[in-house]
């Protein structure tokens, strides 16, 4: 979906919601972006916020962005058709199956990363959802991110050249609990992370022919957390390498898409604020030769709100989803293989 698509959507949503916002609610609250999903709702207009369902008493947050909300009960979710679309944010082991419940009962579903480590279970689960009409969004963060999509843009309308080469790399640094809690997962952070890249790598490029992880233990700390990581997706004319570690004090400044091709190259770093550095050989679309500096404007909405705005799209006004779900199952068999979940 392009910006000038999802603004279009985005406003007839907005005319509709006027009549009737779209109810929602968010169950569980274990992943590390529902709090962002929660403001999101509540800040949306074509949303209205009816509560939050967390199964685990003990895991209730006190924060204070989820003041004045009301807690429901798995029932009262199920049990409520007027409650239309709901964000599953429990923790990556539990979404699969909330999700399955969901779609069961007649719901729109954000489905938030990793969607677990089953690949069939997926299979199933937006087979299902197929079945009944309804729409199972990933949340992978970087789909609608301005800088990333100009970058995607230049390469598939030509403004590279023949691309050769996708280069990605997100560090983050860990502390102690929750570098326990994800070495859970084989891939550790791989799994956490690299799932966003490799979902931006196959948008562009499509399935690979080939994909190798490699899963090291670099880092200090009494876990078994694969906390060195890199994907390799290979294909006919083109290479993607994929990197996530979780040692770096300062990584988020240094996450990087690079794109490159026989004309030159296209790089996005850092992700926030957005913004875009092309080094061309001769001049394409809008890039000079040489090297361009172009930085988009701050977004003027909640995080996470393109995707949500895509949903009211959906659900409102029946508009066609971004990504499908042969994408989307695709995205999740290259990073189980590239987790050494799946051969």
């Amino acid at each position: 979906m392009t910006r000038r698509t999802l603004l279009s959507a985005a406003a007839a949503a907005t005319a509709f919601s006027a009549v009737k916002p779209i109810r929602a609610a968010v169950y569980g609250i274990g992943h590390a972006h529902a709090l962002g999903k929660v403001a999101a709702l509540r800040a949306l207009p074509q949303f209205e916020l009816v509560g939050i369902c967390e199964p685990d008493t003990a895991r209730r947050r006190t924060d204070k962005s989820l003041e004045g909300i009301r807690w429901l009960t798995e029932r009262e979710i199920l049990d409520d058709a007027s409650i239309e679309f709901i964000a599953v944010e429990a923790r990556v082991q539990e979404n699969l199956s909330y999700a399955r419940q969901m779609v069961n009962a007649g719901k729109f579903v954000h489905l938030d990363k990793a969607p677990g480590n089953n690949l069939n279970s997926l299979r199933e689960l937006l087979a299902e959802a197929g079945r009944r009409k309804r729409t199972v969004q990933m949340g992978y963060q970087w789909r609608y991110h301005p800088a990333m999509q100009a970058a995607l843009d230049a390469a598939r309308k030509g403004w590279l050249g023949d691309v050769y080469s996708f280069r990605a790399r997100i560090d983050k640094p860990m502390n102690p609990a929750d570098r326990r809690d994800l070495a859970a997962f084989r891939g550790g952070m791989m799994f956490e992370l690299g799932c966003h890249l490799i979902d931006r790598a196959t948008d562009l490029l499509g399935k690979p022919d080939r994909v190798t992880g490699h899963l090291w233990r670099h880092g200090s700390g009494n876990d078994a957390l694969a906390d060195n990581t890199l994907a390799i997706l290979e294909y006919p004319r083109a290479v993607a390498e994929i990197s996530v570690a979780a040692m770096h004090p300062h990584g988020n400044s240094y996450r990087t898409v690079e794109i490159t091709g026989a004309n030159g190259s296209v790089t996005v770093r850092p992700f926030s604020p957005y913004r875009l550095i092309s080094h061309l050989r001769d001049a394409a679309g809008p890039y000079p030769a040489g090297l361009k500096e172009t930085v988009f404007p701050p977004d003027q909405l909640p995080g996470f709100s393109p995707d949500l705005l895509e949903m009211a799209g959906i659900i409102r006004e029946g508009a066609t989803p971004a990504y499908s779900a042969q994408h989307d199952l695709m995205t999740q068999e290259v990073l189980l293989k590239a987790c050494h979940e799946l051969a």
